[in-house]
């Protein structure tokens, strides 16, 4: 009895510890925040890095002239197809977000149905992303001062390390995109094998979605820092 009543002052006692704040989190989601406070980090080293020469330099290309082309629209539309490549991102963030509600309910066809149409987001921003390199490396022989390596050839003030931390970071970012349509197809396919009905927990597709939201969340510093500073 006396040891009983020593243990239950113990748990009671302020420097006893309580009850310990990763008691319900699962050994995957742990493991998946670390990863993603680790690349938190490096994400924030190349922005800041990008910031400090940015802000150090009088001359620097200016966004609206850079970003300022659109498939099929042409030239003369700044930032609207960078702003259609943002809403693309996150609209696979909602749709991320009700494929974990659905595993949550054990809706297997809902998961795998807001699953797949996040895949579908991801690989037309990974798409968008390409024409845009694509469009900035070889540019348009109507419209060819806007392009990174014309600047570049010309001597433009800034350009070359404008594109250095350009090409750099959002190549970065669109990995971590591609990792991320990679890693959803897998689950997606987990998903329709049954595997999470036979076990009775859909956590996995929860550690992906934070993965995928962390991605998301770096693309909105992206855009700022890129496309509207």
């Amino acid at each position: 009895m006396a040891v009983t009543a020593t243990q239950t002052a113990d748990l009671s006692s302020p420097w006893s510890g309580g009850r310990s704040p990763f008691g319900n989190v699962s050994w995957g989601k742990l493991m998946m925040w670390v990863f993603l406070l680790s690349d938190a980090f490096t994400f924030g080293s190349f922005l800041t890095a990008y910031a400090f020469i940015r802000f150090k330099s009088a001359n620097w290309p200016d966004p609206e002239h850079v970003f300022d082309a659109a498939p099929l629209l042409g030239h003369g539309y700044p930032l609207v197809f960078v702003g259609l490549m943002t809403f693309i991102l996150i609209v696979s963030s909602v749709t991320m977000v009700l494929s974990v509600e659905a595993g949550h309910r054990f809706d297997r066809k809902g998961a795998a149905w807001y699953l797949f149409l996040t895949i579908i987001g991801g690989l037309t921003f990974l798409s968008c992303q390409a024409w845009e390199w694509t469009h900035l490396i070889t540019g348009d022989p109507s419209h060819s001062h806007v392009t990174i390596t014309q600047s570049i050839i010309e001597h433009k003030p800034m350009a070359p390390q404008f594109g250095q931390f350009f090409f750099l970071i959002t190549g970065f970012h669109g990995s971590h995109v591609l990792s991320g349509v990679i890693l959803n197809l897998v689950v997606l396919i987990q998903i329709l094998r049954g595997d999470f009905d036979r076990i009775r927990n859909y956590n996995r597709v929860e550690n992906i979605g934070l993965y995928w939201h962390f991605v998301d969340l770096v693309w909105v510093f992206v855009f700022t820092f890129f496309y509207l500073v």
